[in-house]
């Protein structure tokens, strides 16, 4: 006998003469009466959306990328996964993430503030999509907490004295060539950024002259961006590149 007929049977076990439709009895012989399907409909909407709230406020949140300065590695329009998660247990960003980040010192100043629609403010009440309003930047953490950074024209960006391997960099952009600002040493709690389009980024290096030289404050990470999930066919992870595994490159950081 099937499933289906097994509980059909046992619902006849409980009809009788005054049994009301849309009412069932407990096993204590209370009436239990159903809910309209409208309030079902409701109750499920509601606890929807207080997941998706609790996802994007304390685990993933997805962001669109606005502009060209991590290409090829992310694609203007692309949507990526940025893990809020880690950060709650203490997990610091480290050299070859790709971070979503806080304007530290007005960095956007002179970017205009999109319009938002309805669909804009839903999608980005549950975590689909940013705020219009929202001011975060997106790029690849090149130097932590007490290392040392030389950006020189001509030459390859080195950290703590090793030079790096970039793969991820724009095809035909250099390390450091258009805009090479020496030597900076990165204070603590503070990360040093740059694009992987590196001729097309306003990164650190665009900011030495600021007020916070161009370093990130650690707090203003929101997260690490994970892997990028739409368009489909851009579908990819972001994990750090090998260059950032490279023996001594430890050496200065604290």
């Amino acid at each position: 006998m099937s499933a289906g007929l097994g509980i059909a049977a046992d619902e006849d076990r409980h009809s009788g003469p005054g049994r009301q439709p849309g009412r069932r009895r407990g096993r204590a012989g209370r009436v239990r009466t159903k809910r309209p399907w409208w309030q079902e409909v409701l109750v499920l909407v509601a606890v929807a959306l207080v997941l998706a709230l609790g996802i994007k406020t304390f685990f993933v949140q997805a962001f669109s990328i606005p502009s060209g300065s991590m290409e090829n590695t992310l694609q203007v329009g692309d949507r990526v996964l940025v893990d809020k998660f880690t950060p709650w247990f203490g997990a610091q960003p480290e050299r070859g993430d790709v971070v979503v980040f806080r304007d530290p010192g007005d960095w956007l100043r002179d970017e205009p503030t999109p319009k938002s629609n309805d669909l804009q403010k839903v999608l980005s009440f549950v975590g689909l999509a940013p705020a219009a309003d929202e001011k975060d930047l997106i790029k690849r953490v090149i130097a932590v907490g007490g290392d040392t950074v030389d950006c020189e024209a001509g030459a390859p960006v080195r950290v703590n004295g090793v030079a790096l391997d970039e793969p991820y960099l724009y095809p035909g952009a250099t390390p450091c060539g258009d805009h090479p600002v020496g030597t900076v040493k990165v204070p603590a709690g503070k990360l040093w950024v740059m694009g992987d389009h590196r001729n097309d980024s306003a990164d650190s290096r665009y900011h030495t002259d600021d007020p916070d030289g161009g370093f990130v404050p650690v707090k203003n990470v929101i997260g690490r961006a994970f892997a990028v999930a739409w368009p489909l066919p851009h579908w990819a992870t972001l994990p750090v590149p090998a260059t950032f595994d490279r023996p001594g490159l430890n050496g200065g950081a604290r």
